[in-house]
């Protein structure tokens, strides 16, 4: 991985080859099949920041009659009023530059009153910021459904990055849209072996080292510059401060998580090598019973893993389960950035990478070909008993 790192002021060092769009053929097809399935839809997508929510459904309404609208943290009637002009911009409908909508039941319903039988795809992405701005907004949405919606020609996506909101918001029983949704997905990190396309010009090496440290997600995986050495990639997105992914992890965790510095401390803990409850309690700080609850809700974020040997009789109740971070971003940060912030913050990352890193990757590297091994044997196992899916272990 010897080289020399790049010039961060030079054009060379900010361009990044951008792949075409990869690894989101099966989402792909399951939005085309809703939109042409001659029924009102109202689909909900979901899943981490970066994961590539927005560009699968850019590309989705790309060539499609649709109005893809982006909400931001702004008050509702600021968003309301870009909706409108989204509206006027996307259909050409000059009518729409004009019409003061109330709410949100009053906006969808002009749209359904404008498609006229004909399929009319709208997207609200980044649905949450909606909702933090008037707490009424899923109510408007059950209100529009339940009288117009579910009789109109209507694809209604709505989509968001804080996956506990749109969960417990949007998904669960307690909201007002239960029961309306006609289909929903959590989009994950891509497969192992869906990310190696994203890096032709590497090795096959270098690039099952680029999953161990990215992980599946496609901003990342998209952030590499696949026509410069992995270890350059490092210096100039990981391993600084102005870098792209160094404050990372600290974004999601603050979007999803209100006490991240005890979060924080669990990860940092799992990554060091405790891995039995009791165990990270103690190197935490905290009781047993506070840990279990943050790790539950590590747990439901898909962040953490709880792993029991695959011979035990009660996997759920078992006391013999261990953690591990199930991300692999996650588990190099709290490995190799974390614990060097100081060195980071000095300008020493290349130091950094010389001295922790680079003699780490072997294990990274064996790490990761686990990862690939066993989610061939899930999927090859998957397509020849379907439902009756074989547990694979680590």
């Amino acid at each position: 991985m010897a080289s020399t790192p790049p010039n961060p002021g030079s054009p060379r060092a900010s361009f990044v080859a951008q792949p075409p769009f990869l690894g989101r053929e099966r989402e792909l097809a399951f939005l085309n099949e809703l939109a042409d399935s001659g029924r009102p839809e109202l689909f909900v997508l979901y899943g981490r920041r970066r994961v590539g929510k927005t560009e699968l459904l850019q590309q989705f309404c790309s060539g499609r009659k649709s109005v893809y609208f982006l909400a931001a943290q702004v008050r509702d009637r600021d968003n309301l009023r870009t909706f409108r002009q989204t509206i006027a911009g996307e259909l050409g409908d000059t009518l729409a530059g004009d019409v003061d909508f109330p709410d949100w039941s009053s906006a969808l319903g002009f749209l359904a009153e404008r498609a006229a039988g004909e399929r009319l795809v709208v997207v609200l992405d980044e649905f949450p910021y909606l909702c933090e701005a008037q707490k009424s907004v899923p109510s408007q949405l059950q209100r529009f459904w339940d009288t117009r919606g579910k009789h109109s020609s209507l694809m209604l996506v709505l989509c968001g990055s804080q996956v506990s909101f749109m969960e417990n918001e949007v998904l669960a029983e307690r909201s007002p849209l239960f029961g309306r949704r006609t289909a929903q997905r959590r989009l994950e990190p891509l497969r192992p072996l869906e990310t190696l396309p994203f890096f032709p010009h590497w090795p096959l090496e270098e690039r099952v080292l680029a999953y161990s440290v990215l992980g599946g997600m496609p901003a990342y995986l998209r952030r590499f510059d696949n026509t410069r050495p992995l270890r350059e990639n490092l210096l100039r997105d990981v391993l600084r401060p102005e870098g792209f992914l160094f404050d990372e992890v600290q974004f999601l965790l603050r979007s999803e998580l209100s006490n991240p510095a005890t979060y924080n401390s669990l990860l940092a803990a799992i990554a060091r090598g405790s891995s039995k409850l009791n165990d990270i309690a103690t190197d935490v700080g905290v009781d047993s019973t506070t840990a279990n609850k943050y790790l539950h809700t590590l747990r439901e974020l898909r962040l953490v893993e709880r792993e029991v040997p695959l011979t035990d009789p009660d996997p759920l109740r078992s006391r013999r389960g261990s953690y591990r971070i199930a991300d692999r971003f996650l588990q190099f940060h709290y490995r190799h950035l974390q614990p060097h912030l100081s060195l980071i913050h000095a300008g020493r990352g290349q130091r950094v990478l010389e001295q922790f890193v680079e003699p780490d990757l072997p294990r990274l590297l064996d790490e990761a070909k686990v990862d690939f091994v066993l989610d061939h044997l899930r999927h090859e196992a998957a397509e020849l008993v379907g439902d009756e899916l074989p547990d694979v272990a680590r």
